[in-house]
């Protein structure tokens, strides 16, 4: 009865041992159905960081699972939706549509001081259009970089109005409806006068006495010294907006 005992007693602590290590390679019930493992894979995948190997996804299933065509099945039923199950350098991922990547795409926008230059041309087109590139340098009083009137045109704040009515027939400058609305402003007669500029500390308390402001021009129409462009004018970029920006020569000299 003893040695019958102490038989029974090793052959239930072998039972268990063989218990434990069934149950510490076992992580998925071997009966799990095919949507179950294609439920696992989806979660895995949408869980990964980063692309991941076939043998990596067969590592979270039963062995002997046909990981590749359960893939295969999980990458036609993702095919028409926003997001698809894509192979790429041989690793598997989840991904956007390519067809809607575009509506995840992020534009940024930097911003940019206009240099002392392009401020200058631009108060004179807003306060004298319309004006030809002539006016602006001759009410400065040096000549205008390449690329001032291309940047505010560019941003556009300032555009082609029309030409001169004068030999050589310049092209005419004036304000737009973004400029307006850039600076908060209604309509042209908005533009600050002379005492709010002063007390602004925008123009020399000193000025000559007999010193006048202009009064904007605020209606669209041709004056009667302009006539309509041609039409095949475009606008004369030498220099790319950003790299015009960067540009401070001009302001250094005037």
């Amino acid at each position: 009865m003893i040695q019958a005992n102490m038989s029974n007693e090793g052959n239930d602590a072998q039972g268990m041992e063989a218990a434990e290590e069934q149950d510490a390679t076992v992580h998925i019930h071997p009966r799990a159905d095919r949507s179950q493992h294609l439920r696992i894979i989806e979660a895995i995948l949408f869980a990964a960081d980063a692309p991941l190997a076939i043998e990596k996804i067969q590592g979270f299933l039963p062995e002997g699972t046909d990981v590749l065509a359960l893939l295969t099945d999980l990458q036609q039923n993702y095919a028409n939706r926003g997001v698809n199950l894509a192979q790429v350098a041989g690793l598997w991922t989840i991904r956007t549509a390519e067809d809607l990547s575009f509506i995840l795409r992020r534009e940024t926008f930097e911003q940019k001081r206009l240099s002392k230059a392009a401020l200058e041309t631009l108060a004179i087109v807003a306060y004298h259009q319309p004006v030809t590139r002539a006016d602006i340098e001759d009410i400065r009083g040096v000549a205008i970089s390449k690329g001032t009137l291309d940047i505010l045109m560019e941003v556009g704040w300032v555009r082609m109005r029309g030409r001169r009515r004068s030999p050589g027939r310049p092209v005419t400058y004036g304000t737009t409806d973004t400029f307006l609305s850039h600076f908060g402003l209604n309509e042209l007669i908005d533009l600050p006068g002379l005492q709010e500029l002063k007390g602004a500390g925008l123009l020399d308390a000193s000025l000559p006495p007999d010193f006048e402001m202009p009064l904007p021009r605020g209606s669209d129409e041709l004056a009667a010294d302009e006539e309509p462009l041609d039409g095949d004018e475009r606008l004369p970029l030498e220099m790319h907006l950003s790299e015009a920006l960067e540009n401070t020569e001009e302001g250094s000299t005037g």
